[in-house]
Formats: C-alpha cells, structure tokens, sequence
C-alpha cells in the first residue's frame, strides 16, 4: 500500500481540541492579552496600530499574519491611520520575508467573512504567504495535508532578525 498511514501533526491538539465556542474578543485579542513574551505568542513586530505575527497553522515557511490592534471585521471600518499602517506592516513583512526566506514569490490577501474563508472573521487580517516553485508537493494533494520544514521558532528568530528597522511606520 502507497498511502500514508500516520501523519503526525501534535502541534494542531489545541486546535483540534477546542470546542468552537465563542469566546470574549477574536484569538488575536487573547493573543495580545495573553501577557506572554513575544517570542512566545510568535509576535514578530509591533506598530503603532497593528502587528505582524507568525500563523501558527502555516500555509509555508513564513506566513505571516498583519492584523489591526483593533478587532474590526472589514477592511472599510479601519480609519486612515490604520489602513495605511496596516499596508506598511504588509509591506515590511515583504522586505523582513525577502531577507530572510528569499521567497520566489507571494500570495498576499484578505479573506473578509465567513463564506470568504475567514477563520477568525470578526478581526481583519492579511495573509502574507511567501511562496517557493514546488512548495506544494504530493502531501497537498494525495494526503490534503502540507508540510512545513521550519519550526515556527526558528522561522520567528530568522524573519526578526531581518525586520525593518522603521519610525512610527516609517523607514
């Protein structure tokens, strides 16, 4: 048989184990008031309005996740300092990934509601996703399953390492 019998993924137990039910602000409110250190909670970097922070269930190496500080649902309820810190942050998280992963290329996006795709729908993020020729191999689409071949610390410590160094956003 050329199937794969066991896939290991421990790293998923909280997700699988959570019951969905609501809970007071998105994950990325209890994120941020968790009180955990920022290398803890993979919080890359912080702006004055929004942060970069590593997808814990990562598409590839490096997928970040920029999100407001403020939980809104839409892209139209940010006000002009967010929407254009939120850009930079995106746009930092492009040149922090280039230095550090040297991606090929990116898939940058928003999914805005439930039947958009959003998991976390009531607090606006962006994907940034950098990509590599191949990065999908045969587990994507004999397994449905994806494999990652960095820990999220090592992943952390590198794209750190390679931030833009900005004041109030800019650099």
């Amino acid at each position: 048989m050329n199937s794969i019998e066991i896939l290991w993924n421990g790293w998923r137990n909280d997700y699988v184990r959570s019951d969905g039910s609501k809970t007071e602000g998105s994950v990325f409110i209890r994120l941020l008031e968790s009180g955990e250190p920022d290398e803890t909670t993979f919080i890359v970097h912080r702006s004055s309005t929004c942060f970069a922070v590593l997808n814990i269930y990562p598409y590839s190496t490096g997928h970040l996740l920029v999100v407001p500080y403020r939980e809104v649902a839409a892209i139209d309820e940010l006000d002009s300092e967010e929407l254009v810190d939120l850009w930079s942050e995106v746009n930092d998280g492009v040149i922090a990934l280039r230095a550090s992963h040297n991606p090929e290329g990116f898939n940058i996006g928003i999914n805005m509601g439930k039947t958009a795709g959003g998991s976390v729908a009531d607090h606006l993020h962006v994907h940034v996703v950098p990509r590599w020729t191949g990065d999908s191999n045969f587990m994507t689409a004999v397994a449905q399953a994806r494999t990652i071949p960095e820990a999220l610390n090592v992943t952390y410590d590198r794209l750190r390492d390679q931030w833009p160094q900005t004041i109030n956003g800019i650099g």
